[in-house]
């Protein structure tokens, strides 16, 4: 034989001997219980192909299963994925998913059956540090009776995570009190570098963006009283966003919306009024107290300003201070209503324009709010509530559209 013939022959049986070597020590380790690396923190996974484990000869009681001994070793991304029940995963191998308590929903490569769809799903006392967990009540989607603390806690896998998006997909907890105050039911944020107000009342399909403070974990919690009966329950979709991200919200804001176009509101926005009576026994508040926070909308490209208007639909679209009840119902929504003259609770527009005009402040309250347009950047709505809504009757809060307009072709 030839020497280029040997070597060939070497060169094979090294390779089959490496091989072997690491499916042999993946194999010892699972079946030792120890705990591996998970190898998505590395954007990737270890694919074993024809790995069909064989019985030696003897008593199946004491029978070893062995790897047979030619293998193929390939990789593939951790993507995100969409599992056969619609939700978000991770592209990972089905033991990988198994020993991280995920639910396998479908598979999501074609290089190998192995590769699955893996949904990270959390309820009370659990941490995660896995992209795209969901976060439930127990028993979801029934309601949850109340009584208690339930959290999770959140960490980055390593310092190229800065931001946390979470989702809420279903929110719904007993309204605040007649004053805006969370003191029955709360949902609070904390550990971050932001700041998030507690959220109590119905607010499903509204979501807060949070920074991470270095590496240190991110607790989500709602506390609940057990005395007061209410349908309670909530889901939550929580997204880790990498630093170099180009869906990184921007610093300030606690909101950020992508389209081009659309609606925003504050927490527990209705166009039903509260039941519940403020300190002075009056009809209270919807609005939430003691928030200041910004709402920021990504510029889209050609684009050179921005239009907010009331919801047309919602009469009490933009109810933020003073008596709703009592003011002609056909005035609400109109200029006349509309007040710049604001301490209490208020929106700020920067740099606003109302039918071309500048306006003379960046403060907007009253019960009415014209058409207002900004071309200032980034695009950005601050709300500021206070702790006292004393003479602030049945008010809602703001529920706005948005739409951005095209430069100007010069």
């Amino acid at each position: 034989m030839s020497a280029g013939g040997r070597s060939s022959q070497l060169l094979a049986l090294v390779a089959i001997f490496f091989s072997s070597y690491i499916v042999g020590i993946y194999s010892a380790a699972r079946a030792s219980s120890l705990t591996l690396a998970p190898l998505s923190k590395a954007n990737e996974s270890l694919i074993l192909a024809n790995d069909t484990l064989l019985a030696e000869d003897g008593n199946s009681s004491s029978r070893h299963p062995r790897w047979f001994p030619f293998y193929t070793i390939g990789r593939f991304s951790n993507d995100i994925c969409v599992g056969n029940n619609l939700l978000l995963g991770t592209c990972v191998i089905n033991g990988e998913c198994t020993d991280n308590s995920g639910v396998a929903a479908g598979s999501c490569s074609s290089i190998t059956a192995q590769a699955i769809c893996c949904i990270y799903q959390r309820t009370c006392g659990a941490s995660t540090s896995y992209n795209n967990t969901y976060f439930y009540n127990s028993n979801y989607p029934a309601p949850y009776g109340g009584g208690g603390r339930c959290s999770i806690v959140v960490t980055p896998p390593d310092s190229s995570i800065c931001q946390l998006r979470v989702d809420f997909l279903s929110l719904s907890l007993a309204p605040p009190s007649g004053d805006g105050f969370c003191s029955t039911d709360a949902l609070t944020i904390t550990g971050g570098a932001s700041q998030v107000p507690s959220i109590c009342g119905e607010n499903a399909g509204q979501h807060v963006y949070v920074d991470f403070n270095g590496v240190s974990p991110i607790t989500i919690s709602v506390a609940t009283s057990g005395s007061y009966t209410f349908n309670r329950n909530w889901q939550f979709q929580i997204r880790m966003l990498a630093c170099t991200s180009a869906t990184l919200a921007p610093a300030g804001c606690l909101q950020y919306y992508m389209p081009s176009s659309g609606t925003l509101a504050n927490f527990n926005y209705n166009s039903a009024a509260a039941s519940a009576l403020n300190s002075i026994g009056v009809q209270g508040t919807r609005q939430l107290a003691n928030t200041k926070y910004g709402i920021c909308i990504r510029k889209a490209a050609g684009m050179c300003s921005i239009t907010y208007s009331q919801v047309g639909s919602d009469t009490y679209s933009f109810t933020l201070t003073n008596d709703v009840g009592a003011v002609d119902p056909t005035l609400l929504a109109t200029s006349s209503v509309q007040s710049q003259e604001c301490t209490t609770d208020y929106i700020i527009i920067p740099s606003p324009t109302q039918g071309g005009v500048a306006m003379p402040s960046d403060r907007f309250c009253g019960l009415g709010l014209v058409s207002t347009t900004t071309s200032a950047k980034p695009f950005v709505v601050y709300t500021v509530t206070d702790g006292n809504e004393d003479m602030d009757i049945s008010n809602r809060g703001f529920y706005l559209s948005y739409s951005q307009n095209a430069c100007p072709i010069l």
